[in-house]
C-alpha cells in the first residue's frame, strides 16, 4: 500500500472496484454540466465506450443517468437530482464554518466569528479569539445592531426578510431621536451605503458598537442563493486596516466564498488566495472590549 494512503482509513477498507470505476462517469457528466454523447463521455471518464455503456444501462435502471431517445445524448437522471438535493438540505453552516474560521483566524490573527439570522436578527453563533496582547470578546448568542456593525450591516444589505425591514426601520427611527435628525435622511444615507456594501461585496464598520473596533463581514450564500450567514473579521484600530481592498477584506471575503461553496454556491476560487500574515500590534496590555 502506498504511503499516502497508510494513514487514510477510508482507502484502507475493502470496497467494490466496479462501483468506483463506474462513477467516474457519473463525475463527467456532473463536470461537463450538459448531456453528452457516448464517445465522450466515456473518454472523460477515462474507459472504453463499450465497458461504459455497461455501466450506464445500470445506471439509467438506477434513475443516475438518463439517455435522449432523440439524440442519443446521456445526462444525469431523477435519482442523481433527488440524491443532492438530500445532500445540499442536510449541509449544516455552523459545522462547515468550523475549518473556514479556524484557517481565517491563523491567516489574519484576529478575532472572526460566524453569525445568522435568529428571531431577534443577526446573532454570533460562534467565534474565535486570535489571542494576542489585546482580546475582542463576543458572546455566542449576542445580537448585533444591523445599521452600526459591520455584521448587522452585511445581513441588512444582503439578507431577505420583512421582518428585517421592520427592525431596520425601528433601528433607523431610535438612531433619528438620538442624533435628532430626520429618519428620512437617516434612511437615505443607509440606502447609499448598503448599496455600496453590494458592489463591494462586504461591509465594514469603524468603531460604531465599540469604540476602538473596526470590522468587515461579508455574507454566506447557500445553494439556492439566498444569505444563510455572515463570516465577519474584528481588530484593533490602527492595527486593522479598513481599506476595501485590504488584506483584511481580501480574507472575509475569500473565507466567506468559500464556506458558500461549501454549502452549494458559486465556485471555489477564492480557496487559492494568497495567506496573508497577521498585521502587527502595537498594544501590550491585554484587556477585554465587547463588539
Amino acid at each position: 500500500m502506498a504511503e499516502s494512503e497508510a494513514g487514510d482509513p477510508i482507502r484502507q477498507r475493502q470496497g467494490i472496484q466496479s462501483i468506483e470505476v463506474g462513477t467516474r462517469l457519473l463525475q463527467a457528466l456532473a463536470a461537463n454540466g450538459r448531456s453528452m454523447v457516448l464517445r465522450d463521455l466515456a473518454r472523460n471518464a477515462g474507459m472504453p465506450a463499450a465497458k461504459a455503456r455497461r455501466y450506464l444501462v445500470s445506471f439509467m435502471r438506477m434513475g443516475l443517468v438518463e439517455q435522449d431517445a432523440n439524440t442519443g445524448r446521456y445526462d444525469l437522471g431523477a435519482f442523481s437530482l433527488e440524491l443532492g438535493l438530500a445532500s445540499l438540505a442536510r449541509l449544516d453552516p455552523v459545522r462547515l464554518a468550523g475549518p473556514v474560521l479556524d484557517d481565517l483566524c491563523e491567516r489574519i490573527g484576529e478575532t472572526v466569528a460566524l453569525a445568522m439570522w435568529g428571531n431577534h436578527g443577526a446573532t454570533c453563533v460562534r467565534w474565535l479569539e486570535a489571542g494576542g496582547p489585546v482580546t475582542i470578546t463576543l458572546r455566542t448568542g449576542v445580537v448585533l445592531p444591523l445599521i452600526s456593525s459591520a455584521t448587522g450591516l452585511a445581513f441588512a444589505a444582503f439578507y431577505r426578510s420583512p421582518y428585517l425591514r421592520k427592525m431596520l426601520d425601528a433601528e433607523i427611527e431610535m438612531a433619528a431621536e438620538a442624533r435628532r435628525a430626520a429618519p428620512a435622511a437617516l434612511h437615505s444615507s443607509l440606502a447609499v451605503q448598503l448599496d455600496e456594501i453590494r458592489c463591494r461585496g462586504i461591509a465594514r464598520a469603524s468603531g460604531s458598537v465599540t469604540p476602538g473596533i473596526n470590522g468587515f463581514s461579508a455574507p454566506v450564500f447557500n445553494h439556492t442563493g439566498r444569505m444563510v450567514a455572515a463570516i465577519t473579521s474584528l481588530g484593533i484600530i490602527g492595527n486593522f486596516d479598513m481599506d476595501w481592498d485590504s488584506p483584511m477584506a481580501q480574507q472575509t471575503r475569500e473565507a466567506a466564498a468559500i464556506l458558500s461553496w461549501r454549502l452549494g454556491h458559486g465556485s471555489a476560487e477564492a480557496a487559492a488566495s494568497e495567506e496573508t500574515p497577521a498585521g502587527n500590534r502595537t498594544l501590550t496590555s491585554r484587556r477585554e472590549v465587547a463588539a
